[in-house]
C-alpha cells in the first residue's frame, strides 16, 4: 500500500462518525434490507446479503453515479418493448427492464 502511496489512518474505538463510508454502505444494508427480514440463521443471513449486495451493484440507483449502478446498465429505449419488474432479494426490491410485447 505504501508504494501506492496510500496511509493508513487509524479510528478511534466506538467513533463511526470517523468511517463515513462504512457507515453508510451498513447504514443502507440495514435500512434496504435487514429491516424487512427475519434472519433464521447464518446461513440465511449469508444468502440475503449475497443477494442484496448482487441487487445493490446492478441495479440499485446511486445519487451519486447520477442514478446509475456501480456496475452501468444500458440505456434501453421505449422501442424496446414495456417495462417489467423482476424481482430482486426475494421480492424486498425489484429490477426494471424492457421487453418486448
Amino acid at each position: 500500500m505504501k508504494g501506492l502511496g496510500i496511509s493508513e489512518v487509524l479510528t478511534a474505538p466506538q467513533s463511526p462518525w470517523q468511517n463515513p463510508f462504512a457507515e453508510r454502505l451498513i447504514g443502507s444494508v440495514r435500512r434496504d434490507c435487514l429491516n424487512h427480514v427475519v434472519v433464521l440463521g447464518e446461513r440465511h443471513l449469508r444468502r440475503i446479503l449475497i443477494s442484496y449486495f448482487a441487487y445493490y451493484h446492478r441495479a440499485r440507483t446511486h445519487l451519486s453515479l447520477d442514478k446509475d449502478a456501480p456496475d452501468g446498465r444500458p440505456i434501453e429505449p421505449p422501442e424496446l418493448g414495456t417495462i417489467i419488474a423482476i424481482p430482486e432479494v426475494g421480492g424486498l426490491h425489484h429490477r426494471y427492464v424492457r421487453r418486448a410485447a
